[in-house]
C-alpha cells in the first residue's frame, strides 16, 4: 500500500505549525503563513509535497465552510442599518472595480469571460484579516472602520454572484455568454428555493430531534451533513460547492441554533480554510518570477493605486472627510481570500492564461503581504499625507467636545457608550448628575445626539479630547469598555495628568484585574464577579437568610477586591494551560506513611507566597487554620497561589514529610 500521501501529510503539518507559529509571534495575520508553507514546499518550491487533485479537493471544503460560516453571520437587519455604507459605499465599489478592471483587461485582449472573472478577482479584500487588525487597533467602529465593513460586506456577498459566473464559464458549452450566465444565475436561484425548503421541513425538525439528545457528536456530524449535502446539491446543479454551503449557512443562520453551529463548524473551516492557502501558494511557479516581476510589480502598484483612489473618491462624494476617506481606501487597498478563491476556480479551469495567472496571483499575494502594514499603520499614513486635514479634523472633535462639556462641573465622564456606559448613564440621569460620554460608534452617536443623550464621537484614548471633555473638573471616569488593552492606554495617558480623580474599569472578568489596579484604576469591577455576588445574595435572600448578613457578605467581597470569588478549582482548559500565572486553589493531600505529626506553621508556605485556606482533619474542614495547628498522614490542604508556586510547595511538603518519617 502506498503511504506516500503521509509524508506529504507530515511534512505540510511540520511546517504549518512552525511558520504560523512564528507570524503569530510576528502578529502577522496566519493566512500569509499558509501561503509561504505553499510557496516554499509545494511543486515549484522544494517539491516536498505534491500538487494533487486529492490536496485541492479537501482545500476547496476550506472555501466551502467559510461560505457556510458567512451564510450564518448573514443579517438582513444589519444590511439594512448599514445600507449606505454596504450597498452605497460596497455596491459602487465592487461594481466600479469590476467594470474598469474588465474594460482593461477587454483591452489588452482578453475574452469577456476571462475579463469578468479578473475584475471579480480585484474587486475583493480580505475580510479576515481587517477585520481581525481593526479589531486589534480598536478600530472598528471608527468612521473609517465602518465604512471597510460596509464595503467588506457587499464583497461577501458577491461573492456568490461571481463564484456562479465561474462555474458557468468553466462549463464547456455552445450558448452565447449571456444566456449562459442567465442559466447559471436561474439555478442559483432555483438551488437556494430547494435549500431554503429542505430547510424549512426538513433540516429545522433534523436539529430539533438531534438536540434532545444533548451529543456534541451527533449535533457536529448533522451540521456537516447539511452543509455538504448543500453544497453537494449545487454541484449537481453545475455549480460550484461553496454556494450551496453559503445558502445552508443562511438557512441555519434563522434558527436558535446559529451560535452553537458556529461553534462547532469553526474547527473544521479553520483548519480545511488553512489547508486551502496552503495550495494557492502551491499554485506560484517560483521559477518564473524572474520573467513575470516586472508585470507583477507593475500589476501590484496598479491594484493598490486604483483601489486606493476609487475608495477615496466614493467616500468624498459620500459626504466624508479626506481624513477618513484615505484611512478608509488604505485599509481596503489590496486583494482577498475570495479572490483567491475566484482566481483557483478560473486556474484550474483553464480560464486565463497560465503566465497571467501567475502574475496575477503573485500580485495578489504581495499586497496580502502588504495589507498588514496598510491597516496597522492607516492613522500615521493619513497624517503624514494629509497632515493639514487630519488636524483639522481633530481640532473640529476636540471643539465639539469642548461645546458639549461647556459650563459641566463635578460630572462623570464615560468612555465607552455601550451597554454598559449606556446602563451607568442611566442612574447617574436618576441622580441628577451630569456627565458626558465618548464613543468611536457614529451610529450609536448620532442616535445618542438625537435623543438629546450628552454623547460626543472621539475616541477615549486621546488624551486631548479627554481635557476637552472637561477631565480637570470632572468627578470621577468610567471606563466601561471592554477592551483591556484600551482601557489600560486610557489609565495610562490619563495618570499622567490626574492622580487624584477616581477611575472605575469594567471587565469582563478578573484575569487583569491586577494590571488595571497597577495602571491607576481606583475600582475595577469584573462582571462575572458581579454576577457571582449577585446570584449569590439571590439565593441566600430565597434560603431565608437575614438581608442584613447578605449585604454584609456582599461588602466584604467587595473591599476585598473579590480576593475570596478568585480562589477557584482550576479545570481541564486552566490545567493544559501551563503558562497561566494566575493563582488557584489546589488540594494537596499529606503522604499517608507520616505518622509522626507535623506543625503547620513549620511548613514555611507564606513564605513561599501560599494561603492556607482550610485543612481537612477527621472529614471536617478547618477554615484558615491556625498555624499551630498538627497536621497528619491523609490528611488534606487547601492552598491558594500561583500553579508554579504550588508545584514547588507540594514537592517541599514530599520531602519534608519523607524526612520526619
Amino acid at each position: 500500500m502506498d503511504y506516500s500521501y503521509l509524508n506529504d501529510t507530515l511534512a505540510l503539518l511540520a511546517a504549518a505549525v512552525a511558520v504560523v507559529a512564528l507570524f503569530q509571534r510576528l502578529h502577522l495575520p496566519p493566512i500569509l503563513g499558509y501561503l509561504v508553507v505553499g510557496v516554499v514546499l509545494g511543486p515549484h518550491g522544494l517539491a516536498l509535497i505534491a500538487d494533487t487533485e486529492h490536496t485541492r479537493g479537501f482545500a476547496e471544503f476550506g472555501v466551502v465552510f467559510l461560505l457556510f460560516t458567512i451564510g450564518l453571520e448573514f443579517s438582513l437587519p444589519l444590511l439594512i442599518r448599514m445600507k449606505g455604507a454596504v450597498f452605497g459605499l460596497g455596491g459602487a465599489q465592487v461594481l466600479l472595480t469590476t467594470l474598469v478592471t474588465t474594460l482593461v483587461a477587454l483591452y489588452f485582449g482578453l475574452e469577456l469571460e476571462s475579463a469578468l472573472v479578473l475584475g471579480g478577482i480585484v474587486s475583493m479584500s480580505s475580510t479576515a484579516l481587517v477585520i481581525k487588525q481593526l479589531t486589534d487597533q480598536v478600530e472598528l467602529h471608527s468612521r473609517h472602520g465602518r465604512n471597510a465593513v460596509g464595503v467588506l460586506l457587499f464583497q461577501d456577498i458577491m461573492v456568490i454572484p461571481f463564484l456562479i459566473l465561474v462555474s458557468s464559464f468553466a462549463a464547456p458549452t455552445d450558448e452565447p455568454v449571456l444566456m449562459s450566465l442567465a442559466t447559471a444565475l436561474g439555478g442559483g436561484i432555483l438551488a437556494l428555493l430547494l435549500i431554503l425548503a429542505l430547510g424549512h421541513w426538513a433540516v429545522q425538525p433534523l436539529f430539533t430531534v438531534v438536540a434532545r439528545f444533548q451529543s456534541m457528536e451527533l449535533f457536529t456530524l448533522a451540521v456537516l451533513l447539511v452543509t455538504l449535502g448543500a453544497a453537494w446539491i449545487t454541484h449537481h446543479m453545475g455549480l460550484s460547492l461553496a454556494l450551496g454551503a453559503f445558502f445552508a449557512g443562511m438557512m441555519l443562520g434563522e434558527t436558535e441554533f446559529r451560535h452553537q453551529v458556529e461553534a462547532e463548524i469553526r474547527p473544521f473551516r479553520d483548519i480545511l480554510l488553512g489547508l486551502f492557502f496552503v495550495t494557492i501558494g502551491m499554485l506560484l511557479d517560483v521559477g518564473l518570477l524572474p520573467q513575470i516581476w516586472l508585470q507583477v510589480v507593475l500589476l501590484l502598484v496598479c491594484l493598490i493605486a486604483f483601489k486606493l483612489l476609487l475608495i477615496i473618491g466614493l467616500c468624498r462624494l459620500a459626504g466624508w472627510d479626506k481624513a477618513v476617506a484615505l484611512r478608509t481606501g488604505l485599509v481596503l487597498a489590496h486583494g482577498g481570500e475570495f479572490g483567491f478563491a475566484i482566481l483557483a476556480m478560473a486556474m484550474n479551469s483553464s480560464m486565463l492564461d497560465a503566465e497571467l495567472g501567475q502574475v496575477v496571483l503573485a500580485a495578489l499575494l504581495l499586497s496580502m503581504a502588504l495589507a498588514p502594514i496598510l491597516i496597522r499603520y492607516n492613522g500615521r499614513l493619513g497624517a503624514l499625507l494629509l497632515p493639514g486635514e487630519v488636524a483639522q479634523s481633530r481640532a473640529l472633535m476636540r471643539e465639539r467636545i469642548e461645546q458639549a462639556a461647556e459650563g459641566l462641573r463635578n460630572h462623570v465622564i464615560i468612555c465607552g457608550y455601550g451597554r454598559v456606559g449606556q446602563n451607568v448613564a442611566h442612574f447617574l440621569d436618576e441622580e441628577g448628575i451630569e456627565y458626558l460620554a465618548l464613543d468611536l460608534d457614529p451610529v450609536l452617536v448620532q442616535n445618542a445626539i438625537k435623543a438629546q443623550q450628552p454623547v460626543s464621537y472621539g475616541d477615549a484614548a486621546n488624551i486631548e479630547l479627554l481635557r476637552a471633555a472637561g477631565l480637570e473638573q470632572a468627578a470621577a471616569v468610567v471606563i466601561s469598555l471592554c477592551d483591556v488593552d484600551t482601557a489600560l492606554k486610557i489609565l495610562h495617558k490619563l495618570r499622567l495628568v490626574s492622580k487624584d480623580i477616581p477611575v472605575l474599569v469594567r471587565t469582563d472578568d478578573d484575569s487583569e484585574l491586577e494590571r488595571l489596579q497597577a495602571a491607576g484604576a481606583t475600582e475595577v469591577i469584573p462582571e462575572t464577579m458581579e454576577a457571582s455576588l449577585m446570584l449569590s445574595s439571590h439565593l441566600l435572600l430565597m434560603l431565608n437568610v437575614p438581608v442584613s448578613r447578605v449585604f454584609q457578605r456582599i461588602r466584604k467581597a467587595r473591599q476585598n477586591r473579590y480576593a475570596l470569588l478568585r480562589r477557584l478549582f482550576p479545570g481541564e482548559e486552566a490545567t493544559l494551560n501551563t503558562t497561566a500565572v494566575v493563582k488557584q486553589l489546589r488540594a494537596i493531600e499529606l503522604p499517608a506513611q507520616l505518622v509522626a505529626p507535623i506543625r503547620l506553621g513549620d511548613l514555611g508556605l507564606p513564605d513561599k507566597g501560599i494561603l492556607v485556606t482550610a485543612v481537612v482533619q477527621n472529614h471536617e474542614r478547618i477554615q484558615y487554620p491556625d498555624e499551630n495547628l498538627e497536621l497528619r498522614g491523609g490528611e488534606t490542604l487547601v492552598l491558594y497561589g500561583t500553579p508554579a508556586a504550588l508545584d514547588q510547595a507540594e514537592l517541599s511538603m514530599l520531602h519534608e514529610a519523607l524526612d520526619i518519617v
